[in-house]
This record gives structure tokens, C-alpha cells and sequence, in this order.
């Protein structure tokens, strides 16, 4: 059973910064990892995202202030996100599109709440 933990959310002051973490584990493969967010009242939205051969890929919004890496030995993601801004205040979720004993597909995390504010 693949399962995705996240651990790093919290609350920040504007301009702050915060680490995500999301290990994966139960699973055969990893293709790509990434991370979403969904804030209250607003549709999930894809924040960044990076393949197996370190390929990475932002959302305008989160350009030159968040980066994606990804440590393969570990299976495990990561998101830095420094100026951070109210407007980045969500629950983020991690994802994979990996491989389990039966098929190959996109996992989620739970989800981490993040909360900028003064």
C-alpha cells in the first residue's frame, strides 16, 4: 500500500519561510513528485512538480520563491518556500505518479496546512 506523509506545514509570518517534507513509501516506482494546494473556498492547484531526472516545473504564481527537490534514494520531496505571501496560506498536498503492485498512478498525501499571517 503506497502511502505519502508530509510533515513541515505551520504557521509563518509574511515574508518567512517554510519547509515541506513528503517521504513515499510502498511503492515499486516514482515517475514525478510534486506538491498542490488547495486554499478555503478554492479549487486545488498544481504549485510545482519534478521527475525522476530532476526536471522541475512552477506555477507563475510560486516562480523564484518556492523550489521543488526530491531525493530519489529516499523517495522522498521537498518543497522550500521563502517570501511568502498571505495568499500562499493552503493546505498543501504532496503527490507521485508511481507504481504500486497492481498499476501505476497518482498517490496523495493528507495534507499539510500552511498558514501565512501577522
Amino acid at each position: 500500500q503506497v502511502q505519502l506523509v508530509e510533515s513541515g506545514g505551520g504557521l509563518v509570518e509574511p515574508g518567512g519561510s517554510l519547509r515541506l517534507s513528503c517521504v513515499a513509501s510502498g511503492t515499486t516506482e516514482i515517475f514525478a513528485m510534486g506538491w498542490y494546494r488547495q486554499a478555503l473556498g478554492n479549487r486545488r492547484e498544481p504549485v510545482a512538480v519534478i521527475n525522476f531526472a530532476g526536471t522541475t516545473n512552477y506555477a507563475d504564481t510560486v516562480r523564484e520563491r518556492f523550489t521543488v527537490s526530491r531525493d530519489n534514494a529516499k523517495n522522498t520531496v521537498y518543497l522550500q518556500m521563502n517570501s511568502l505571501k498571505p495568499e500562499d496560506t493552503a493546505v498543501y498536498y504532496c503527490y507521485i505518479i508511481g507504481s504500486d503492485a497492481t498499476s501505476s498512478r497518482e498517490f496523495w498525501g493528507q495534507g499539510t496546512q500552511v498558514t501565512v499571517s501577522s
